[in-house]
């Protein structure tokens, strides 16, 4: 629970980090960034901004009166001490940055983040991909016999999606790694007749 408290904090940080927004908008960005898997209800959402709030990492205005509710709307904004938390956030680099219920998040506002710690957390996230890959693939040669045709698929196809996300993974660190520039290296003295 704690785990998604703190995924929930850093997606509302990195969103707030682009521009204050309310409720509304907040709950619906997040919901784009989360995927279709992981939906997110305000029931999750306002404690975690009261949470914010009581933290002074977020403040709250209110906007102009809406028709609809003829009551103003609460617009949230991050303060410093919530830019200083989301970065401290976006630089760590354990395996919590590279768990599924983590990475996602800050994959969306690696813009934000130093090249050498995105590098970090991509090679971190392979790494453990690699892992999980493996160990499927040896429980699949295992059990080929014991399963049915359709458990058999299911798990040929959690091989296929994590063998994809893997080369992903290893062409975005590729990328990184080319776009690292180059030290200039010294040039050589000209030759004296």
């Amino acid at each position: 629970m704690a785990r998604r408290a703190e995924t929930i904090e850093l997606a509302v940080l990195g969103l707030l980090h682009e521009g204050p927004m309310h409720g509304y908008e907040l709950r619906k960005r997040l919901n784009l960034m989360l995927g279709w898997g992981r939906v997110l209800s305000y029931g999750s959402l306002y404690p975690a901004l009261k949470k914010m709030l009581r933290g002074a990492l977020i403040e709250e205005s209110h906007s102009d009166v809406t028709p609809v509710t003829r009551r103003p709307r609460i617009v949230y904004q991050v303060t410093e001490a919530g830019t200083r938390e989301f970065e401290r956030l976006m630089s760590e680099v354990g395996p919590t940055a590279w768990e599924d219920d983590n990475f996602d998040i800050r994959f969306a506002f690696f813009s934000s983040t130093d090249m050498e710690i995105r590098l970090r957390v991509l090679e971190g996230r392979r790494t453990r991909l690699q892992e999980r890959l493996d160990r499927i693939q040896r429980e699949l040669a295992m059990t080929q016999q014991e399963v049915d045709r359709y458990a058999g698929e299911l798990q040929r196809h959690g091989v296929d999606r994590v063998e994809r996300e893997v080369m992903w993974l290893s062409d975005l660190i590729n990328a990184e790694r080319a776009a690292t520039p180059t030290p200039p290296h010294p040039s050589p003295a000209p030759e004296q007749a």
